[in-house]
């Protein structure tokens, strides 16, 4: 071959190697692009269901007759008052816990949760069966100044009870219960619990009425309510009163005998 003809087959070699090159070039960069962009949007398309945060939230763990992260608690705690117990699944449908209470009672599965700061929604499935309608019945509730859910009384098909807690900046432990009465508000039948769960969430929804501030519920129990300032010397006033007609009627009657 001749030096021209040499130099053609090169120039040509290097026309055609060129636009590959470009080619190839190109489908790295895109390759590079896509990867970026489904790192960036992937949190967003498949972002993870939220986390519950209570051990053993779905009954499905248990340790002879217990559940495994609960404890069993009530004003009245004996066997003849109330029976706590574990029912397996069946099929599709998942664990339970029970509370049968056969005399008024106040009984809870228990469970204390440490919570960082935020907004959390608490909540549980429950179902009930001859509770008596006068007082408290079946909630989820956390055992500090009526923190609860709406309660069910007489008898009802699973309903989703909740309330959604607001935690100070500080965090805080709480006791949260599957009950069936109240402080002060004891009560019998049975109620049945499945699938609790505490999550984190960016706040209640408008117009949700059961809704708790923990902080403020724990700075009102230490400090107390305060009385206006006349109130409080009206009751002093009134005190000293009554010691006074107190004294009278005393010595009115030591004079006399």
């Amino acid at each position: 071959m001749s030096r021209r003809n040499e130099y053609n087959f090169e120039r040509l070699g290097a026309r055609k190697i060129r636009p590959m090159a470009r080619c190839g070039a190109v489908r790295i960069a895109l390759t590079i692009a896509a990867v970026t962009l489904a790192v960036i949007m992937g949190p967003r398309v498949a972002r993870p269901a939220n986390v519950n945060l209570l051990n053993n939230g779905d009954f499905a763990r248990r340790s002879g007759a217990s559940c495994d992260g609960w404890r069993v608690d009530a004003w009245i705690l004996s066997p003849t008052a109330t029976e706590f117990k574990w029912i397996p699944p069946v099929g599709a449908e998942p664990a339970e816990v029970e509370i049968d209470t056969h005399h008024d009672n106040d009984a809870r599965w228990l469970q204390t949760v440490s919570l960082g700061p935020g907004w959390y929604y608490v909540s549980v499935e429950a179902r009930t069966d001859k509770i008596l309608p006068f007082f408290i019945g079946a909630t989820i509730s956390v055992l500090e100044d009526s923190i609860m859910s709406a309660d069910l009384k007489r008898t009802n098909d699973w309903t989703r009870l909740g309330f959604y807690l607001r935690v100070g900046p500080k965090g805080g432990d709480v006791d949260v219960a599957l009950r069936l009465g109240g402080f002060m508000n004891l009560n019998r039948g049975k109620a049945f619990f499945r699938r609790a769960s505490v999550v984190k969430v960016d706040g209640p929804p408008p117009g949700e009425k059961y809704v708790f501030n923990l902080e403020q519920i724990r700075k009102d129990e230490v400090t107390g309510p305060i009385g206006q300032t006349w109130s409080l010397v009206a009751v002093f006033v009134a005190f000293i009163i009554l010691a006074a007609v107190g004294w009278w009627l005393f010595s009115a009657s030591v004079s006399e005998t």
